[in-house]
């Protein structure tokens, strides 16, 4: 049963669920992670300060279920550091509250990091509510791998059938990419404390980048999997604030960039950054829409510029 370690007995897998107002989603999520697998686990709600009732709704559902309640959103990095800050189990699933885990994925991704010393994090396949592949892995950030793959994401998103086949091929397949998604991926505890967690001044968004670049950089392996699943409902944390999160994502790809690459990747990031903002600003229309649109394009433009 994956039921919660008896006693204060060891539990193989510690799954940390990072929640903002995402009350239904969270409760799917956890009941597919509580359901019978044959892996001990327990599962720590770390809530960023939910006005959905989420925390009110796991403690009558979940009472096993050990909650970490924020009196603020304290961001994705700094609410999973308090997670793994609790956690007991050699190895940490990191999950996101809109994500269901398969029945297989959490023993088949305990089987392999113990199978493998030298696998710090290793992230299953990840599909859509509608079953499509979603793209949870790739290459380094750069201004031309980021340009080539956001090619791929979008044309996923569209139902592009070109894109669709590519991302489905890439997915078939194991592979050492240079990041995992965190919307779901299994480490090893000591790997991550060994690197400090996540870095915290990443609020949202390119943590797990960030995260994945320096468990290599300390000579850890990072591997992608096709043998364990997960389906992704995709941003439900965000839907109800779309302009902070492109706002958070500019602002912590500047950080990576800042962290991690050259000198002239950064300037080309930030002219690329500025650019679309200034032509978004200009093509942003009349009516009360539309001045919320430039006003949400001169905050990325002036975080392009001055950030």
């Amino acid at each position: 049963m994956s039921a919660p370690a008896p006693g204060g007995s060891v539990p193989r897998v510690s799954a940390i669920v990072v929640s903002y107002n995402t009350r239904d989603h969270l409760l799917r999520c956890l009941e597919a992670l509580l359901a019978p697998t044959g892996v001990s686990l327990e599962a720590i709600l770390v809530d960023n300060a939910s006005t959905d009732g989420s925390v009110e709704a796991v403690r009558a559902r979940f009472p096993e279920v050990r909650i970490i309640a924020n009196a603020a959103n304290l961001g994705f990095s700094r609410a999973n550091n308090l997670g793994l800050h609790a956690a007991r189990g050699p190895h940490v699933l990191v999950v996101n509250s809109d994500c269901e885990v398969r029945p297989h994925t959490v023993g088949t991704l305990c089987t392999i990091l113990e199978a493998r010393p030298d696998v710090a994090i290793v992230g299953p396949r990840t599909i859509g509510t509608d079953g499509a592949p979603q793209v949870s892995f790739g290459p380094a950030l750069t201004p031309l791998a980021e340009w080539r793959q956001g090619r791929l994401v979008r044309g996923v998103k569209a139902g592009e059938a070109a894109a669709l086949s590519r991302a489905s091929a890439l997915a078939q397949r194991e592979q050492e990419p240079d990041w995992v998604s965190a919307s779901c991926f299994m480490a090893r505890r000591d790997a991550l404390d060994a690197v400090g967690g996540f870095d915290e001044s990443f609020f949202l968004y390119e943590e797990d980048v960030d995260l994945c670049l320096r468990v290599r950089r300390a000579g850890w392996r990072v591997v992608y999997t096709p043998a364990a699943e997960v389906v992704h409902h995709l941003g439900r944390s965000m839907d109800r604030a779309p302009a902070l999160a492109r706002l958070e994502y500019h602002r912590s790809h500047l950080r990576f960039y800042g962290k991690h690459n050259s000198a002239g990747q950064r300037l080309a990031l930030r002219a690329w950054m500025a650019g679309r903002a200034a032509w978004a600003w200009l093509r942003a229309g009349r009516g009360p829409a539309g001045r919320q649109r430039r006003a949400e394009e001169r905050a990325i433009l002036s975080l392009a510029l001055f950030g």
